[in-house]
Parts: C-alpha cells; sequence; structure tokens
C-alpha cells in the first residue's frame, strides 16, 4: 500500500509573466486598503484588526499593504500534518503533492443503485475507498453528507469513520465553532499531548464569502484552527462573471485580496500558523449558468493562481478531478483527465476533489472514484527501481530474442491493482473495483483505549447536543 509517488523536480508551467503579476499584486494591495474585507457577525476579529492598526468602519476592515505583507511573511512556505500511522504523514507544500478525495456532495451514485442522498454508510464506504487507493495520501473530510443523522452531530460520526477506518491524515469540521471544538477535542485523544505542543494533525477548509466577505462561521474556525496551529486552506469560490469579475486578471486580484487577508489574520492569531493558498475556480456557462471547468479562462486563473501562491511562499491548493457530467461517462473522463493535468502543471501542492467529483459537485461517485483513482495512480506512481538499471538488465533478454523476435510472455506479468477481471466496459470494471476495495478494506487498528475513549467521547457529546429540532 506504500506506494512511491511521484516527486515534483521541474519548475510548475506559469502563464504570467513577472509584469503582469506585479501588476495583479498591486491591485490586491489597491483592494484590501481602498475597498476592504467584510468580518460579518466577527466583534473579536474587528478588535484584533483595530488593535493591529487596519482602518476599521462597520464591519470593513482595511488593510495597508504594508501589514498584509509582514503579516503573510509569517506563514510557513511548508509543513507537516501529521497522520495516527506516522509513515501516512503528509508535507504540504514539498515535493509530493497531496492528493484528498472529493468534499461536499449531498448525493452518492453508483451504477446498481443509481443517485440517492448520501448515508453513513456510504460516507463509511467512501473513506475505505480513500483507505485503500494507492494515490490517495489524504483521506479528506466530508466526501458526502450522510443525510440519516442528524446535522447538528453528523460532523462525529464523519470524524469518528476518519479517525477509525483510515490511517491517513484528515480534515476537520467547520459548519460551527462547536464543530471545530469537537474536531480539535477528538484529535486531542488520537494524538494526546503532542497537539498541544503544536502539532499539526487537522487541515480545514475555510471558505470565503466571494468577493470579500468572511462570515461569522468561517472567521471563527479560522481563529479556532489557527490558534491550534492546525491547517487552514484559505478558499475564495471563484466563478467569474458571479462571484468575481469576469475577467482573468479581475478574478486572480480579487482572489489574492481575499486569500491574504485570510492567510494575514491566520497570522495575526498565531505567528508561523500553517495556512494553504486555496481557491475554487471554475467558469460560469452563459446560458444555463452552470459551472463549467474546461474552459481557457479557469485553466488561466488556475495557472496564475499557482504562480501567486509561489510568490507569497506558501502551499497551493486549487482543481482535481472536476467535470460537469451527471455520469461518469467520456466527458466526465476527458474533463476531470484535463483538470488534474492543468491541476498539476500549476504547481499544485494539494488537490481536494482529486477522485469521486460528479455533477458540478453535487454527487459523489463511486465508480468514478477508482476510476479517478487509477488515473492518478498511472500520473503519478513512480518505480521503486532505477530505469537506467533496467535498460542494462535488458541487454541479455534482447540478446536471447535477437532481431525479428518478440518478448511475449517474456517480462513479468501484468498485475491489477484493483483486483478486478479485465473485462466488459469501464463502468463494469469501476464497480468491480469499488467492491475489491470494501471487502478488502484493512487499517491498523487504534489502541483500544484510545478507540474506546474516541466512542465515548462521541456518545456524550451526542448526549449533549440532543436531538435536531
Amino acid at each position: 500500500m506504500a506506494d512511491a509517488l511521484m516527486t515534483r523536480d521541474d519548475t510548475p508551467h506559469g502563464l504570467l509573466d513577472d509584469g503582469t503579476l506585479r501588476q495583479i499584486e498591486a491591485v490586491a494591495d489597491r483592494l484590501l486598503a481602498e475597498v476592504g474585507v467584510n468580518f460579518i457577525n466577527s466583534p473579536d476579529a474587528l478588535a484584533r484588526w483595530s488593535a493591529a492598526g487596519a482602518q476599521i468602519e462597520g464591519e470593513r476592515v482595511r488593510l495597508a499593504p504594508e501589514l498584509v505583507a509582514s503579516l503573510c511573511a509569517k506563514a510557513p512556505a511548508r509543513f507537516v500534518q501529521t497522520a495516527r500511522t506516522p509513515d501516512r504523514s503528509v508535507e504540504i507544500g514539498g515535493k509530493t503533492p497531496v492528493m484528498a478525495p472529493v468534499y461536499g456532495p449531498i448525493f452518492v451514485q453508483d451504477a446498481a443503485r443509481g443517485r440517492r442522498f448520501a448515508t453513513l454508510l456510504d460516507f463509511r464506504d467512501f473513506v475505505k475507498l480513500a483507505q485503500m487507493a494507492p494515490a490517495l495520501n489524504h483521506s479528506g473530510g466530508t466526501i458526502c453528507e450522510p443525510t440519516d443523522v442528524p446535522v447538528n452531530s453528523r460532523h462525529l460520526d464523519m470524524l469518528l469513520a476518519h479517525m477509525t477506518l483510515s490511517d491517513k491524515p484528515f480534515m476537520g469540521a467547520v459548519t460551527e465553532p462547536a464543530h471545530v471544538r469537537d474536531s480539535l477535542d477528538m484529535a486531542r485523544i488520537l494524538f494526546g499531548p503532542a497537539l498541544e505542543d503544536g502539532l499539526t494533525v487537522l487541515a480545514a477548509l475555510i471558505s470565503v464569502g466571494s468577493p470579500l466577505c468572511f462570515d461569522e462561521t468561517m472567521t471563527k474556525a479560522l481563529e479556532l484552527y489557527a490558534a491550534a496551529n492546525q491547517a487552514c486552506i484559505v478558499a475564495p469560490f471563484l466563478l467569474p462573471g458571479a462571484t468575481a469579475p469576469e475577467t482573468v486578471g479581475g478574478t486572480l486580484a480579487q482572489m489574492l485580496a481575499e486569500v491574504r487577508a485570510g492567510v494575514a489574520y491566520a497570522q495575526l492569531i498565531r505567528p508561523g500558523a500553517p495556512v494553504i493558498f486555496g481557491p475554487f475556480v471554475a467558469s460560469v456557462d452563459a446560458a444555463g449558468g452552470a459551472a463549467r471547468f474546461d474552459t481557457a479562462e479557469a485553466v488561466q486563473i488556475t495557472r496564475g493562481a499557482g504562480q501567486l501562491a509561489r510568490r507569497m511562499g506558501i502551499p497551493f491548493r486549487c482543481g482535481g478531478a472536476l467535470t460537469g457530467a451527471a455520469l461518469p461517462d467520456a466527458q466526465a473522463g476527458y474533463e476531470a483527465a484535463r483538470g488534474l493535468a492543468e491541476t498539476q502543471a500549476a504547481g499544485v501542492d494539494f488537490i481536494l476533489h482529486a477522485c469521486g467529483w460528479l455533477d458540478g459537485g453535487l454527487v459523489a461517485d463511486f465508480e468514478k472514484f477508482v476510476m479517478d483513482a487509477n488515473q492518478l495512480e498511472t500520473d503519478l506512481q513512480v518505480p521503486s527501481h532505477s530505469v537506467a538499471e533496467e535498460g542494462a538488465a535488458a541487454l541479455d533478454l534482447i540478446r536471447d530474442i535477437g532481431p525479428g523476435g518478440h518478448f511475449v510472455g517474456r517480462g513479468a506479468a501484468a498485475e491489477d491493482p484493483g483486483g478486478a477481471a479485465e473485462t466488459g466496459d469501464a463502468m463494469e470494471r469501476a464497480s468491480a473495483q469499488v467492491r475489491h476495495w470494501l471487502d478488502s478494506h484493512n487499517v491498523p487498528p487504534l489502541p483500544e483505549d484510545v478507540e474506546t475513549a474516541l466512542r465515548a467521547f462521541v456518545a456524550r457529546r451526542k448526549a449533549e447536543i440532543g436531538p435536531e429540532i
């Protein structure tokens, strides 16, 4: 299971020259200084910004470029997110991209049962698939929304699934401050005193209300996670022509302003707190209003975002196996493959939605999950042996066969990593691979006292929260 993943030794492909990037940065500076950012219903944030020297007007915070730059400079260029099995820990911002599954769909889908509302069983099955997928080195977060358990306590069920069914790194809840505290408390049970010493074991998706708004929920989540030295993905939601300007340059400038504001605030909370430059980018179909992921503008914005993240000196998250297709068909395949290729070309450090995304993010699809995982494995897995040594070793084999011969049956037998028979179409093979991974799922067990403590915590918190009203 511990397959080697590709390390990046090449320079990511940027599309924008240095002068253009400087102009975008200058516009972002002016946006923060002249327009400002709203921190909605967040008096603590306003007080902190005021004490730091920002200009406050109501809920509007205007930030001088010098203040933003001094704060953002404190953010680390790379950091380790620790897993409960140490060998599963990942460095975010290093040479190996971190791959996490789809995040957020309320529906799930498979070939046998079609589309339906997600359940906790579905969620647990996706965590098992993420554990078994060699190309995924992260368990993710809300892989789907389990609608058969109460919304006010389902975060506890999801966290418990990640902690018990996987030993890869995972994400914390952000939907309420109490859910953030529960995430931290469960992490303390799992990782022990090291968490109090600043060990980073959680990542959290902090969504920005584009344009230029941080709401109360996201602001509080950012505060709590940053204070505990947990990683925050500062994630503007950018749809040019809807939540951002129609132009590439305008979208990039707004994006940079929003990310800088979030990163700066995290450093105001705790200097050195780990952060990720993490926009979500799509285009809007002018005819129907649906999100599209295959446009030239989306590619330019993604590539430009990667360049801006590197100039800030912090890790970059973007893209994934994104598609607007409603089925895991040819459209889904080519859109996802292109999206992953463009994401990697942009120099991504963390891919959320690397597997399973369907229908504009409405659906987590089981077959597409393994199709995407197989594509990632093809793209990212590198051999543990030397290609040069292979060439030298082939000399005797080629000499033995001679000119005009053939190599059929003379090499190693091809392995089927998913255990699925090479029969049927792609959907049938993917369905077989889903079943194989679920049947083969394994994970190092937790110490009995730790698992007992986690389950007791979940039971106690559910009793305290009570039923939904």
